[in-house]
């Protein structure tokens, strides 16, 4: 017989033998990947029912027929959830076991009660066909669109199952063959497609694990590519050398912090070993070959912790500062493979560092230059009543000597030099702000030409000076005298600069809304706080400029280019110590051989609908004060010249005044300076004096002026001591030292007038005849 039932039996036994134990074998070493173990039991229920197959005959029909057909039944199904799970469908269990039961129920019923071989027969072809349909379908949703040429075999392959079990069912139950004659060739027929299934599934393992390799790769890949990227765009710098010095990788920070371009640009620290390498130490010293962390983690094997280093960029492209690690990369065996080399860049900390130093000496120079505010006060009290002493005995000189002696010149000479001192005493209170400040509202304009006009005499005639103010400037608040004073001393500079060559000075004003950008930003900021404008005063020349070594000292006091006796070093601050004082700001353009240019902004005034536009008033009543021009000196006063308020009135009775300080000197001069002009003069030096003399007399004294800066009693409780004996009595303070604090103070205690004692001696007498002359309130 060609297919002897028994040697297949056999042979499909060994078969399944062999698959049950491969896939077994899969299932445990791919556990990741469903199919294996479902396909190894199918093979071991096809194992028991190919061993019930055999048996038939000398076991139980009861045991052999329902538990063989049942196997091999189960042994389809199985296949078939072995690819579900392959495919990662679900695979229910329950209905599973509870099929199987009914199944084995309904063939040993069929066995038993009826004996219909037919229906037995129909029963488990029904099912198997049932299970080769549903695996078909399954296929095919796997791979819809036929990319899986294993996917695809698996289909043709059930496909051929499928007709195969139909032909077996038409011949056992149309044709009604018997199954000794069918079954073999059919068993036979199975095993052979079972064999190529086995193979399929097998080459869909394998199609799995080619699937899950590409995907470990392609992840690997995209963790490398990211990891690059990461390292790549990493802030810190990472460098990988191998053992030979020779660099293994860099990322995009490192090769910033180096210097070096694609190729490598940095002849100090050559690409791509480190022999060789320029290496600094935090005190800026060359780094020793045994200092640099590459080598200390070669020579050691151990880490290396936090090491400033110094990057040197080349030729005159300075060095970049890094903070340091480095440790040792090891493989399996605990050999060297890499050292690691990561940096922070901190060469922005490392200038940060330097520039606080800077600072700190700046500091240093401000409270220095405090210092010197807080003595100028102090000192202008003093050398204030020398100079007053000085030139009003000087005047009182000249007046008593022939106007053709010659000693006049000398005397004349006596007071220059000392209005230079006092120019001085001005400058450096103008420098520590401790001038009088009378804000009011004011024209920038007016106060630019009247400026240019006291200028123009001083004005050498090669020297074009230029002015300009653009239409509907705004006004500022501010002290007319002052902002002429900042004019006058830029122009001056602007002189100077010119080094008596012909040249060109320019000065130009225009207003700015509060949001334009040539604005600084703090004024900026303010102005549009206030909701105004600004106001831009610019002067420029074509002189020879300034470099940048000058230009940074320029504000600092006494610091000055110019040859010994043309300028003191204080014009400059003094210009920077009104701007600030008003609110402003000021920038500062030049280049040598091109030229300066001052750029000053000051906020301009609220919005005033009361305000009638009024002209300044004019500045040259008052001594401007300049770097190395000092203004001409007025003409010494004639001894015949009498006082103006004594003339209107040749038959009244003298003024009666009392002055009090505690300068001798100074209480000498204005005694006979005040009698010459035909006052009676009670000169004291005591507070308590001048107090017992007022309540001795309280209307005997047609007037007070006083000091202000006495020991024990100030002016201003002198004053108040008097007024409160005589409330309609006229009281002057006179004092070297006037802060606002001071001004409010005197005008809340009853003080008519606060005398700027510099001008003190020269504005006694105008004073004095004023203030007697008007009448009480």
């Amino acid at each position: 017989m060609l297919f002897d039932l028994p040697t297949l039996l056999a042979l499909r036994v060994g078969v399944d033998v062999l698959i049950a134990l491969a896939f077994w074998a899969q299932m445990r070493r791919y556990p990741a990947i469903g199919g294996p173990g479902w396909w190894s039991l199918s093979a071991v229920l096809g194992i028991l029912g190919s061993v019930m197959l055999w048996s038939r005959g000398s076991l139980p029909d009861a045991l052999t027929f329902p538990t063989g057909n049942t196997a091999l039944a189960l042994s389809a199904l199985f296949a078939w959830l072995g690819f579900r799970s392959y495919t990662s469908r679900p695979t229910p269990r329950v209905p599973i076991v509870v099929g199987a039961l009914l199944f084995f129920c309904i063939t040993l019923l069929f066995l038993i009660e009826w004996d219909l071989p037919p229906v037995r027969q129909a029963l488990f072809n029904g099912a198997v066909i049932a299970m080769t349909v549903g695996s078909f379908v399954d296929i095919r949703r796997a791979d819809p669109q036929g990319r899986v040429p294993e996917m695809q075999a698996l289909k043709v392959l059930t496909a051929i199952e499928f007709c195969g079990m139909v032909a077996f069912a038409v011949a056992l139950q149309v044709l009604n063959l018997s199954q000794e004659t069918v079954t073999p060739p059919f068993i036979f027929f199975f095993l052979l497609s079972k064999m190529l299934r086995v193979v399929l599934y097998g080459a869909l393992v394998s199609y799995r694990l080619r699937l899950d390799g590409d995907k470990a790769r392609l992840g690997l890949q995209l963790r490398e590519a990211d990891s690059r990227a990461l390292i790549d765009n990493l802030s810190a710098g990472v460098m990988v050398f191998r053992p030979d010095h020779t660099l293994s990788s860099i990322n995009t920070a490192a090769r910033r912090f180096l210097g070096w371009g694609e190729g490598g640009a940095n002849p100090a620290l050559p690409e791509p070993s480190v022999d060789g390498w320029r290496m600094l130490r935090e005190d800026g010293q060359p780094m020793r070959r045994h200092e640099m962390p590459f080598e200390r983690v070669l020579a050691t094997g151990q880490p290396v912790r936090s090491v400033v280093i110094g990057m040197p960029q080349g030729d005159g492209e300075g060095v970049h500062w890094g903070l340091c690690n480095a440790y040792p990369e090891n493989n399996t065996q605990g050999g060297l493979r890499h050292v690691v080399l990561t940096f922070i860049d901190i060469t922005s900390l490392k200038n940060a560092q330097s520039q606080q130093k800077h600072l700190q000496a700046q500091l240093a120079q401000s409270q220095k230059m405090e210092a010197l505010g807080t003595l100028a006060g102090g000192v202008a009290h003093d050398f204030n009543n020398i100079l007053a002493a000085i030139l009003g005995n000087a005047d009182l000189a000249r007046q008593d000597l022939p106007p053709q002696a010659a000693s006049r010149e000398s005397l004349h000479e006596i007071s220059t030099a000392a209005r230079r001192g006092r120019e001085l005493v001005r400058q450096i209170l103008a420098f520590s702000r401790q001038q009088p400040v009378e804000r009011t509202r004011v024209n920038v304009c007016t106060i630019l030409a009247e400026s240019c006009t006291l200028l123009r005499g001083a004005l050498p005639p090669q020297v074009e000076l230029v002015q300009s103010c653009a239409p509907n400037t705004l006004s500022i608040e501010a002290d007319a005298t002052q902002i002429g004073q900042v004019i006058v001393n830029l122009c001056t500079n602007a002189i100077h600069a010119l080094d008596g060559g012909p040249g060109r000075i320019e000065c130009r004003i225009d207003s700015l809304a509060n949001t334009s950008s040539l604005l600084p930003p703090e004024l900026a900021q303010t102005c549009a706080q206030l909701d105004v404008g600004a106001v831009r005063l610019r002067v420029s020349d074509n002189g020879c400029g300034m470099v940048e070594a000058v230009r940074s000292r320029i504000f600092e006091p006494f610091f000055t280019t110019k040859a010994v006796g043309r300028g003191t070093g204080l014009g400059l601050p003094v210009v920077l110590g009104i701007v600030q004082v008003h609110g402003g700001a000021i920038e500062v353009d030049t280049e040598p051989g091109a030229g300066t240019m001052f750029t000053l902004f000051f906020p301009a005034a609220p919005i005033d609908p009361a305000w009638d536009g009024e002209e300044t008033p004019a500045l040259v009543s008052r001594e401007p004060v300049t770097m190395g021009f000092v203004s001409p000196v007025p003409p010494p006063v004639s001894s015949s010249t009498p006082d103006q308020a004594m003339a209107d009135e040749p038959s009244a009775v003298p003024p009666h005044i009392l002055y009090l300080d505690d300068d001798d000197t100074l209480v000498f001069l204005v005694r006979r300076l005040l009698e010459r002009r035909g006052y009676r003069v009670t000169a004291v030096t005591s507070q308590a004096q001048a107090i017992d003399a007022v309540k001795a007399s309280p209307t005997g004294f047609q007037l007070l002026l006083t000091d202000f800066n006495m020991p024990g009693m100030s002016g201003l409780e002198v004053a108040k001591a008097v007024l409160d004996i005589n409330p309609r009595l006229p009281v002057a303070v006179a004092s070297g030292y006037i802060t606002d604090e001071l001004q409010a103070e005197a005008k809340a205690a009853g003080v008519r007038e606060v005398v700027f004692k510099t001008d003190a001696v020269e504005a006694f007498c105008e004073v004095v005849a004023r203030l007697v002359r008007s009448e009480p309130d």
